[in-house]
């Protein structure tokens, strides 16, 4: 994957399409989104364009006439690209850049790019390579001969301007490639996760800029990187968090899901997402300031029901509730959800009663132990009693029997300090 160093502020026109079924304030929601998603890529907002339509046109996604209208006013306005909010067919992106004689891009090719802008990690990079690879080789015609002109900007990172000249078997041939090095790395994840079997794991899931990250940093005291953008978090993060005395949890950030995240998007980052997989209990935060937080949650759903995450114990963590204006929605959130637990991960509002319910979890992946120990193992007792909730001890001369409840990883300090 190739970063491009040189950073252009571009001028950008967004459009959508509403049919019948889509409320006017939905399409306004999905449009401050993708504008979001925009402004993460480095492109500034000139213009928001809403064409309805019963039926999407074949040929230019808008329609001609739309399309001849919004030639004008990208010459009009110096825009640099035009950013449609759903996926483009092929056919669809050549006839647009004809007509319009600017660069097209679709929504899956803006998250692509910004992807790419926040990979870090050998994972993450190949991950987004392989992932723009798949989103190029349909695509792969002579509408790409434009970005050779091209030097940088939005729709341009990795290797869409590497790889005009190359033909589809160089990229099958990569493609294959770089799904080795992903199981590899998925092989060395499985390592990892054998090594924190002993810890009880949470994931922390969400719609992207739900503030899992900024949580994350205030339960665990680390910094790890929380803006107030669309997928600041790309790699996942894990840190140890102390619930009490000998009582520690794996918490890990994930990156943040969206609406129309694309198949192929889901598919490449499974080792990062596997993560949540393994994890014992999964923390979904959700932004209960944003009006369609149920749409959000929809889509949270889903992509978990993809990773067969859909039955492992949740907790709904509703976020940002100091911003929060129409308080009535918490009462209609107990209705709908199980435990709902409402915080500012921002200001650590009601922190105790999200750790309390961690706790709660805690216990019950403590098992009970029984015990006969030499009394003058005096150290051993100790142990017991610092690692461990003691139910019951009893001393003879020789020996004190004790019954206690201990999670895995005391249990296998306290195994390794008696043999």
């Amino acid at each position: 994957m190739i970063e491009i160093k040189e950073k252009k502020e571009e001028k950008a026109i967004l459009v959508a399409v509403k049919n019948s079924q889509t409320s006017p304030e939905k399409v306004e929601e999905y449009l401050s989104e993708l504008e979001m998603l925009a402004k993460t890529a480095g492109a500034e907002t000139i213009l928001k364009i809403v064409q309805e339509r019963s039926r999407i046109d074949s040929a230019y996604y808008i329609g001609k006439g739309k399309a001849e209208e919004i030639a004008e006013l990208a010459e009009m306005n110096e825009v640099d690209l035009i950013i449609f909010d759903d996926d483009l067919s092929p056919n669809q992106v050549r006839n647009l850049e004809k007509l319009i004689e600017r660069k097209i891009i679709d929504r899956s090719g803006l998250i692509l790019d910004i992807f790419a802008l926040h990979a870090r990690t050998k994972e993450s990079k190949t991950q987004v390579e392989l992932a723009q690879l798949q989103y190029i080789l349909p695509r792969l015609t002579r509408m790409w001969t434009h970005l050779s002109k091209q030097h940088g900007g939005i729709g341009t990172k990795g290797p869409g301007e590497t790889q005009i000249e190359t033909d589809r078997r160089l990229i099958r041939t990569r493609i294959a490639k770089l799904k080795e090095t992903l199981k590899k790395i998925e092989s060395q994840q499985i390592t990892k996760s054998q090594e924190r079997k002993n810890f009880l794991t949470a994931s922390l899931v969400g719609y992207t800029n739900a503030g899992k990250s900024t949580l994350l940093n205030l339960l665990t005291e680390s910094d790890v990187l929380a803006e107030n953008k669309l997928f600041a978090t790309l790699d996942s993060t894990t840190r140890i968090f102390d619930l009490e005395s000998a009582k520690k949890i794996l918490i890990s950030d994930t990156v943040g899901f969206i609406r129309k995240l694309p198949h192929h998007l889901v598919a490449s980052f499974k080792s990062t997402l596997n993560v949540v997989k393994q994890s014992d209990v999964i923390l979904n935060v959700i932004d209960i300031t944003n009006p369609f937080f149920e749409d959000h949650i929809a889509v949270v759903n889903k992509i978990l029901n993809e990773l067969d995450c859909d039955k492992k114990q949740r907790l709904w963590i509703f976020n940002k509730v100091d911003a929060l204006e129409n308080k009535s929605i918490i009462n209609m959130i107990r209705t709908k959800f199980e435990n709902p637990i409402f915080i500012s991960s921002k200001r650590g509002i009601n922190i105790s009663e999200l750790k309390d319910n961690l706790l709660k979890i805690f216990d019950k992946y403590e098992s009970e132990y029984n015990f006969k120990i030499r009394v003058e193992k005096t150290k051993q007792i100790a142990m017991i009693h610092s690692l461990g909730t003691v139910l019951n001890i009893e001393y003879d001369d020789e020996f004190a029997k004790i019954s206690f409840r201990m999670n895995k990883l005391n249990y296998s300090k306290l195994l390794k300090s008696l043999s």
